[in-house]
């Protein structure tokens, strides 16, 4: 059956960031199922993004219509009320334009009231995919307290959205269980697992001009390649490494990426003496982003025990595995949805750079355990996360929201 479904985003490409990259995958997916995604972005698209764009955009053969920026004078509520009234606004333009058969729309909670809104106004079924709780998003942004007034706000919200929608998608099994415990039926649920795609991730030959510039050559290199978010532990991996320099020689940690931790992590880099090295390069472009894969022996995943790493599964280390690359990861709950001990990967404390650098002293140290470890987490994701398998489901997802959207009415 050909469906058209109208996602509805926060943001997308041509903003990198994890959450642009998977819905890229999925519109890639479905689109290879012989469905059409077309694509709507809230303002704060347009806050990510400071190039230039234009109300439809046509990227990677997908459409895009885009919102445009909105002014942020005024109180917070008044702000966040004018964004999803403006979205919903455009979001009933492309909707009676395209006809889309399902509204899809993609956390935050900013973009799912609104497809709500017209959902009920024009008749078509909305699905609400949480990639993770606003609510612990903006504990870990300092934005507010956990257990403060906004923070049972914004979770009271989010649990009412989903009681509305006529189907819930997670992207792991901690959300999902956290809403059955709010009441949210089950059935109602269904995970659709992070993957990767397996052209675009596979092992291949270091990226020679990387390679010679950062000065690498024959050194073991450990390695970090996403956002320096805080509860990413990038402050932690440091010391790890700092430890390890003590005992090890011809080691490089090599920090790809860029966000709120860059400074305070040049920081600590000075003031532990590292500077010869921590290589900290800033953001690559994503077509090179297999060649810096191919130069790192371990990929570190330090991440504090937060609510957010608990609950949520990241997409870095599928793609290390992906990649044929052997990944230290703390113990927190989205990693151990991912990672089995010493089989896919290493688990270490959450918080103990002592236990950290030792986990990447003896992988090191091991060849024949590393190459071991790479090539079952290898085999694993390849077998397991692929997008084409994980995304599979939105059939019956897209077909339970039809029924229940029809037995409402």
């Amino acid at each position: 059956m050909s469906l058209k479904i109208l996602h509805i985003l926060d943001h997308s490409l041509p903003v990198h960031d994890g959450y642009s990259f998977r819905s890229q995958n999925i519109f890639q997916a479905q689109r290879d199922r012989g469905w059409q995604p077309v694509i709507v972005t809230s303002s704060k698209h347009e806050e990510s993004w400071k190039g230039r764009w234009a109300k439809q955009e046509q990227i990677n053969e997908f459409y895009y219509y885009r919102t445009g920026a909105i002014s942020h004078n005024g109180i917070s509520f008044e702000a966040e009320l004018r964004l999803m009234t403006a979205l919903a606004n455009r979001i009933q333009e492309v909707a009676e334009l395209e006809k889309p058969d399902i509204l899809h729309a993609h956390s935050p909670i900013l973009t799912a009231i609104p497809a709500l809104w017209v959902g009920h106004k024009l008749g078509i079924p909305v699905v609400y995919e949480i990639r993770a709780f606003w609510e612990d998003a903006g504990v870990d942004q300092g934005t507010y307290a956990q257990d403060s007034w906004k923070y049972k706000l914004v979770r009271y919200t989010e649990t009412w959205v989903c009681k509305r929608a006529d189907q819930v998608v997670v992207i792991c099994n901690g959300l999902r269980n956290d809403l059955v415990k709010r009441g949210i039926s089950s059935q109602k649920i269904t995970p659709v697992f992070n993957g990767i795609n397996p052209d675009d991730f596979r092992p291949c030959e270091p990226d020679t001009e990387y390679k010679n510039k950062w000065k690498i050559e024959g050194k073991k290199v450990i390695g970090f390649i996403g956002s320096f978010y805080r509860y990413e532990g990038l402050d932690l991996l440091i010391e790890a490494f700092a430890r390890l320099t003590a005992t090890m020689s011809g080691i490089t940690l090599l920090l790809v990426g860029g966000g709120e931790m860059e400074d305070e992590l040049k920081v600590q880099v000075e003031r532990l003496h590292l500077e010869e090295k921590v290589v900290m390069p800033g953001r690559i472009p994503h077509d090179r982003i297999s060649g810096v894969y191919a130069m790192v022996d371990i990929l570190a995943y330090p991440r504090y025990s937060v609510r957010l790493t608990e609950l949520v599964t990241p997409l870095k280390p599928l793609e290390a595995m992906a990649m044929g690359k052997a990944l230290v990861a703390s113990g927190v709950g989205g990693h151990r949805e991912l990672i089995r001990h010493n089989e896919t990967g290493v688990l270490f404390p959450p918080g103990d750079s002592k236990a950290l650098a030792k986990a990447l002293e003896n992988l090191l140290a091991d060849n024949s355990r590393r190459h071991s470890i790479e090539e079952r987490g290898m085999t694993w994701v390849r077998k397991h996360h692929t997008w084409k398998k994980t995304t599979f489901v939105y059939q019956d997802v897209y077909a339970k929201a039809t029924c229940v959207h029809i037995l409402l009415k």
